[in-house]
């Protein structure tokens, strides 16, 4: 265990000078004189990622490229404790979605590997299941059924990437162009965007209203994903869901939020200065205060710099931009103890230096023990 000293310290509202004291791997008081010398730098909650693919990209890292899957988990775990994550959701499709067939195989590696690690405590943060349900897929609801009843299922979302449809590829004309700039013909494009709305057709709605009724009656956390509209929002709402993922426009958040939904968004949208896909600039949901949460999605560091960067544009105060990837996930997540400097949570901490502006994390600590 480790006490701190000549810390910057991010509380929940305020940052104060000062240190900590850790007794078994929880904050047991602050203001202590004594311990690890923290040398001015900011010491604030270790983040909490609600949504990343990283685990995927790991598994997979080039289109034609399997890494083995356990190896993959460990980098993906080792990365994530580098970037300053101490809590990860790890986000698995569940479902074929066409141009990605190997999803499902990651999946079930990754769920494999994760039962086997998480117990040696080769694990370097703690790791949940955020299982993102493709409601085209057919085989989906077998797959979900497969995991549901475990306790590291903590998060589910529902999600339709059907081009033409709706969410993230309702432009179907940008989606061709996407897939054509990923080098398939387009012969392999039209035969896929076709098999895909004929399985939306069929499938969606069934596969939902399964999916919806199974997951709260376990008490878990459900989500929607890429709304586009008011009407999806309104939809959700009736349908029990209380968490609205990447909404793709600024009026769906407004609706979400509006209606007491918890709002995540993905960090690399700010780091970026914007979508990569059209989408809604998430510095304007955070100018709006419509968002809880930032996730990662698929680039792990982008978190803390998407914190100071808010910071840099005086959007935000540090405390506030930091809840952003520590309490406010915490508080959608349900998980009441860690996210915040205060005595009784868990001792996740992260020192970081300011260079030229850009966040750097000089350390990283989990329970109180070091793991980056």
């Amino acid at each position: 265990m480790t006490n701190f000293k000549n810390a910057r310290l991010v509380l929940p509202h305020e940052v104060v000078e000062g240190g900590l004291r850790v007794e078994d791997g929880l904050i047991a008081a602050i203001g202590v004189a004594e311990g690890y010398d923290c040398e001015g730098d900011f010491l604030m909650p270790g983040m909490i990622d609600l949504h990343t693919d990283n685990l995927e990209r790991q598994a997979q890292p080039r289109s034609s490229a399997r890494w083995p899957s356990r190896s993959a988990l460990l980098i993906h775990d080792a990365q994530c404790a580098a970037a300053g994550i101490t809590t990860v959701f790890d986000a698995l499709c569940l479902g074929d979605i066409g141009f990605e067939k190997e999803r499902n195989q990651t999946f079930l590696d990754g769920y494999a590997d994760l039962c086997a690690l998480r117990p040696t405590g080769a694990l370097k943060v703690e790791h949940f299941l955020h299982l993102r349900c493709e409601l085209p897929a057919a085989e989906m609801p077998d797959m979900l059924d497969e995991v549901i009843d475990d306790p590291l299922v903590k998060l589910i979302s529902v999600m339709d990437h059907s081009p033409g449809i709706g969410g993230q590829y309702k432009d179907e004309a940008r989606y061709r162009r996407m897939r054509a700039a990923e080098g398939f013909s387009p012969d392999e494009i039209e035969h896929v965007i076709t098999a895909l709305k004929a399985a939306h057709h069929e499938n969606h709605r069934k596969n939902r209203s399964r999916i919806v009724k199974r997951t709260l009656a376990r008490g878990i956390k459900l989500a929607s994903h890429d709304d586009h509209s008011e009407e999806d929002v309104i939809q959700n709402e009736a349908d029990g869901i209380s968490i609205a993922e990447f909404p793709v426009s600024l009026v769906a958040a407004k609706a979400a939020k509006a209606r007491g939904m918890k709002v995540i968004a993905g960090a690399p949208n700010i780091v970026r200065g914007g979508s990569h896909s059209g989408n809604v600039a998430v510095m304007d949901l955070v100018r709006r205060n419509l968002l809880d949460a930032l996730a990662s999605d698929y680039v792990p560091a982008s978190m803390l710099e998407a914190v100071f960067g808010i910071v840099a544009q005086k959007t935000l105060a540090l405390p506030e931009a930091v809840a952003l990837v520590t309490s406010g996930p915490a508080d959608v997540a349900g998980l009441a103890d860690r996210g915040r400097i205060e005595a009784g949570q868990r001792a996740d901490l992260l020192q970081i230096r300011l260079y030229d502006g850009l966040p750097v994390i000089r350390s990283v600590w989990r329970g109180g023990v070091r793991v980056a």
